[in-house]
């Protein structure tokens, strides 16, 4: 397992959660887009700060970090603001990243909780 602090997923996800919780601030939302925004990005930044923080729990927190992704992904159909051409495109990114990144965490969590079964 990896030290407190240390993992760049985890990282990654604590900027994807800013940048999508701060994007209202630079783009033009609909009340529901900037809602969706801010409420999964703060979500996506305090679940992975909570895995830099306390690794042995990373595992768990990459798992809600990936539904927290497909939600921001899926969001723009869901919540109606896919013609916030804008917004549905951050939501888009943030949530694409927030998968692929939340999977190879995953990926590397098992893996890691495996390598240190074996010793």
């Amino acid at each position: 397992m990896s030290n407190a602090w240390s993992r760049w997923e985890d990282w990654t996800m604590v900027v994807v959660g800013v940048l999508a919780a701060l994007a209202p601030v630079a783009v033009a939302v609909t009340f529901q887009a900037f809602v969706v925004l801010v409420v999964l990005g703060v979500l996506l930044a305090l679940v992975s700060l909570f895995s830099l923080a306390q690794p042995a729990r990373a595992t768990a927190s990459e798992w809600v970090t990936l539904v927290l992704g497909v939600l921001l992904f899926i969001a723009p159909w869901v919540m109606g603001y896919v013609a916030n051409t804008n917004a549905a495109w951050v939501s888009w990114i943030a949530g694409g990243v927030a998968i692929v990144v939340s999977l190879i965490g995953v990926r590397s969590t098992i893996g890691g909780h495996r390598l240190t079964a074996q010793h």
